[in-house]
């Protein structure tokens, strides 16, 4: 139910670049978000996408963060995860645009489940992308397809986040990072806090599940506050935050 009147209200509140005023965010929309991929990379993605729903090995997922609300049991199937879990075909496209319109070269993901996201950042891109999973077996499956596509630009490690995280060189910087391991309020607070360090001016930091629920709400507006962030933007499924000093502080809930 919070779900569905989060999203009538995202509705009547979002718009498209008609109601855009920023040149940044004006030219991320038509530029970027809303024009066609190539067909090239949606055709992988979509191959990569149909071998997980084809797999119907059963896995046990040791789940750290928020829970499912689909899921019952620990134990499930990996075409069950791809389905109801995993990136829709939709986001994955728009991620795979973004990396090649912002030309991202490092990428950090918290949360790889069976691999979709990570392959979408991957595909067609020059990007390296980091991924940290917390499930043993939910990281194997995303690592045996990572292999059968050679998407040898991604590296992903197995361990909870915070040690994970803790070993990351200070010294690192991402262009990208996504949030998709912990639909909480306070860990997702935790990592952004932790991860501000590893942010320079023209990094993305995309939350994913912003309106999971009221608590994602309170933590989504908290970001938005920070004195370090200069432009977010509300998709629903996304919250884009980005850190561009010579931006004004604006805040935009658009339809991608």
């Amino acid at each position: 139910m919070h779900q569905f009147i989060s999203y009538i209200k995202f509705l009547i509140r979002s718009t498209n670049q008609h109601g855009v005023h920023s040149p940044f965010v004006y030219l991320l929309l038509t530029k970027c978000f809303y024009r066609k991929g190539k067909k090239e990379s949606i055709l992988k993605l979509k191959q990569f996408r149909k071998k997980l729903l084809q797999d119907k090995k059963n896995i046990n997922v040791k789940d750290f963060g928020a829970g499912s609300r689909v899921f019952k049991s620990n134990k499930r199937q990996v075409s069950a995860i791809t389905k109801n879990a995993g990136i829709s075909m939709k986001r994955a496209k728009l991620l795979n645009k973004l990396i090649n319109y912002l030309e991202i070269q490092e990428v950090l993901e918290l949360g790889t489940s069976v691999g979709l996201a990570s392959a979408a950042m991957a595909i067609d891109t020059k990007a390296n992308i980091l991924t940290f999973e917390g499930c043993p077996e939910t990281a194997s499956v995303a690592q045996h397809y990572f292999k059968d596509f050679n998407l040898n630009n991604i590296k992903i490690k197995v361990g909870e986040f915070d040690e994970l995280l803790t070993n990351l060189s200070p010294k690192k910087s991402f262009d990208l990072i996504y949030f998709d391991g912990n639909h909480q309020k306070e860990p997702t607070l935790k990592y952004f806090q932790k991860l501000l360090p590893q942010a320079h001016n023209n990094t993305v930091f995309i939350f994913d599940d912003i309106h999971w629920s009221q608590e994602m709400e309170e933590a989504w507006d908290i970001i938005k506050k920070d004195p370090n962030v200069r432009v977010t933007i509300d998709s629903y499924y996304w919250g884009l935050v980005f850190f561009r000093k010579e931006q004004e502080k604006e805040h935009f809930t658009l339809r991608l």
